[in-house]
């Protein structure tokens, strides 16, 4: 037990206080209701985790405004007033069982697959995302080509962004985590086959994460020093998982100082594997550049699940947190169970079938 001991010091991410180190990946399921609300069975999918022994949960993607950033049909929305209060119930859970919780804001731009409100699209540039749409979120076909965001346009993503974060502390959030990653709305600004503008928000590193930066800061000066903020980064999309930032570490080191220096208080970066070399060789893991340039306390995701690995990646200080998905979605008590010297289960792809919803059925924990 004592080679894991990295992982259960306690730690603070700016105003919030965490038991431990072990996370809860953000994860879409579409659970809600049609019209954006979080439902009883979303209450016990989150308290069964915080019951397991997670100490921090980061909430799926949840859509900010009533325009264009809902990514999935039922996917949860907290830009109403109803839509917010439907997760008091969810944030009551998880404190009780002694975790706390993170709201991840998601703006999908492009890489859209169903919205109840606009039938339209749009992107740094009328450029479609790579692949296809997927089956197990409802989604059918390639991707539409979005419009051209206008100037206009942003202004009202960015204050939907304020209006979630402000709907999210109301909640009882303990945070927000701003989605920056996996080819959403803020990751096309990001990347240079996406962007093709001309203006302030295209071209160089420091123009494409000038959006991003914005959206950090608006949203850090609305929710006060009380409420943690951070953002997700990655280099792969959902749908291209083999993408990498053509500026190498140099753009990494850009794009990280640019984040750290908007006032929040954590960046998470999710890649295929959170120890892996960010751009080949030997150089250094994406983590390890965020912890370099950012500054801030670092939460790393991606083939984390043996507890060897995680361990040894918060031994190294590349990351502060380490965040699981699919080890989690296959032991929703993964840090009872490796405290207690007990081998986690492998993945069954299998969850994730025929739908990305929530499966009542396998909300029990094991042992």
């Amino acid at each position: 037990m004592q080679e894991f001991a990295p992982l259960w010091s306690p730690v603070r991410i700016g105003a919030t206080e965490v038991a431990h180190r072990v996370a809860l990946a953000p994860m879409t399921r579409i659970s809600a209701t049609e019209d954006g609300r979080a439902t009883d069975r979303m209450v016990s999918y989150y308290e069964t985790f915080a019951r397991g022994g997670f100490g921090l949960l980061i909430t799926e993607g949840i859509y900010p405004d009533t325009a264009y950033s809902q990514g999935y049909l039922h996917q949860p929305g907290i830009a109403t007033v109803e839509q917010a209060k439907s997760w008091v119930p969810v944030v009551d859970a998880v404190h009780a069982a002694g975790a706390r919780i993170f709201a991840q804001l998601m703006h999908a731009g492009a890489q859209t697959q169903g919205n109840r409100y606009v039938d339209a699209t749009v992107g740094p540039s009328a450029v479609a995302p790579k692949g296809e749409q997927l089956g197990f979120y409802r989604g059918e076909g390639p991707f539409p080509v979005p419009q051209q965001i206008t100037p206009e346009q942003m202004d009202k993503v960015r204050d939907g962004f304020v209006t979630a974060a402000l709907h999210a502390q109301d909640a009882g959030f303990d945070g927000v985590e701003i989605h920056g990653a996996n080819g959403y709305l803020l990751d096309q600004f990001l990347t240079d086959y996406l962007n093709r503008r001309t203006d302030k928000y295209g071209g160089s590193p420091e123009n494409r994460v000038r959006f991003a930066v914005e959206i950090c800061r608006a949203v850090r000066e609305a929710v006060g020093p009380e409420m943690t903020v951070g953002i997700r980064i990655s280099q792969a999309k959902v749908s291209d998982a083999e993408h990498r930032w053509s500026g190498g570490a140099e753009e990494a080191r850009v794009i990280f100082t640019a984040l750290g220096a908007a006032g929040i208080d954590f960046v998470h970066t999710t890649e295929y594997r959170a120890t892996a070399p960010a751009f080949g060789g030997d150089g250094e893991s994406l983590a390890a550049l965020a912890k370099e340039h950012a500054g801030v306390t670092v939460i790393a995701n991606g083939h984390l699940d043996d507890p060897d690995a995680a361990a040894a990646l918060l031994g190294t200080g590349a990351a502060d947190v380490v965040a699981l998905g699919k080890g989690a979605l296959a032991n929703r008590n993964w840090p009872h169970l490796v405290r207690e010297g007990r081998e986690p289960a492998p993945f069954d792809g299998a969850v994730l079938g025929p739908l990305a919803d929530i499966k009542d059925e396998e909300l029990s924990l094991r042992g």
